[in-house]
């Protein structure tokens, strides 16, 4: 008698477990067939080095040498109203001592605010590079992105990813390196081009 019980227990057991397990065969099943398109097997993925991207792009680089050529203008600029305020401090310190006080000082006031309005002058400068740097490089990163998603597109690429010391990515089997192709493409739309894309 207690041998049948025990045998009816392993049955009801066995039961429990062989429906538990088509449940979640069923579940899994299930969500296997809602899953995203793209499996694991179909994945294409190519990295490109983005550093190399950039600074080897004919378009940042003929607009980089014109934001360089710009400083280079700003700075000699600069340097011409810098020596000319200078001068003029000079010529003060030379002179101030045949003037009355009341004119000393008026002369002093006058030198303080052109120094407060060189400096101000400088620094507008200086955020103007800096801005246009900035508009640069957005620039410059979506056109790349926009030739990126074009060459995926035809290579049937399912992600590019962005390569960078220190980044995200730390090896990338060269197989998978697509910057020149992508370098080699970019510069080729510039070229064929030019009066376009540059502003």
């Amino acid at each position: 008698m207690k041998r049948g019980l025990n045998l009816i227990g392993a049955l009801s057991l066995a039961t429990v477990l062989l429906y538990g397990c088509e449940t979640a065969g069923t579940a899994d099943s299930s969500e296997s067939s809602t899953s995203s398109e793209v499996t694991q097997g179909d994945l294409t993925i190519a990295f490109v080095y983005t550093d190399s991207v950039i600074n080897k792009y004919d378009y940042f680089k003929t607009k980089s040498a014109e934001l360089t050529e710009k400083g280079k203008k700003f700075e000699g600029d600069l340097q011409g109203r810098a020596s000319g305020f200078q001068q003029e401090v000079q010529t003060f310190q030379q002179t101030g001592g045949n003037m009355t006080p009341n004119q000393a000082r008026a002369k002093q006031e006058e030198l303080a605010k052109k120094e407060q309005n060189l400096m101000t002058y400088r620094d507008n400068l200086m955020q103007e590079l800096s801005a246009d740097e900035a508009a640069l490089y957005s620039e410059v990163y979506d056109r790349v992105q926009s030739y990126i998603k074009t060459y995926a597109e035809t290579n049937e690429l399912t992600m590019v990813l962005s390569y960078t010391r220190g980044g995200a990515v730390w090896y990338g089997n060269d197989a998978l390196d697509i910057t020149e192709s992508v370098i080699e493409g970019l510069n080729k739309d510039y070229t064929a081009a030019p009066a376009d894309t540059v502003k």
